[in-house]
């Protein structure tokens, strides 16, 4: 018997694949758990129309990660903070410290996106990686100040 899986199923499958499964196997567990239904014409027809839906929602998510990036490329936020007279700073600035910086410009980020290997020191203007999109990555700079 032909099913459509609706959720992943441990030595089956997947959510979304068709499975060819025994009748009793399919008729006693899969159906009566709710974990798959029969691959009727119709079914197929949904689950081709929800894979394409899907699709178009990734490539809009992407498209829009893309966009950001480029307004992110064109910006340089400004962070203040205490420093000695050699220009090394007093603490450190962190990706909380940009995230809340970037807001004040308006555009809200979540601080995890934000990638430093380790967090600003000094003054100046240093390029900090953006992971907006598990496809796109873009830079942003950021100038530390004296306060």
């Amino acid at each position: 018997m032909k099913v459509i899986l609706l959720k992943d199923v441990k030595g089956q499958g997947k959510k979304g694949e068709v499975k060819e499964v025994s009748e009793g196997y399919a008729n006693n567990f899969l159906l009566k758990q709710k974990l798959a239904v029969p691959a009727s014409d119709g079914a197929m027809k949904t689950l081709d129309l929800q894979k394409k839906a899907e699709e178009n929602k990734k490539a809009q998510e992407k498209a829009n990660a893309q966009e950001l990036g480029q307004k992110l490329g064109e910006l340089t936020v400004q962070v203040k903070a205490k420093s000695g007279a050699d220009g090394r700073l007093f603490g450190a600035v962190s990706n909380k410290q940009v995230g809340e910086a970037l807001e004040k410009l308006g555009t809200k980020l979540d601080k995890r996106k934000i990638i430093m290997d380790e967090p600003i020191r000094t003054l100046g203007v240093t390029e900090v990686a953006v992971k907006l999109h598990p496809e796109v990555t873009a830079k942003l700079k950021v100038q530390v100040v004296e306060e």
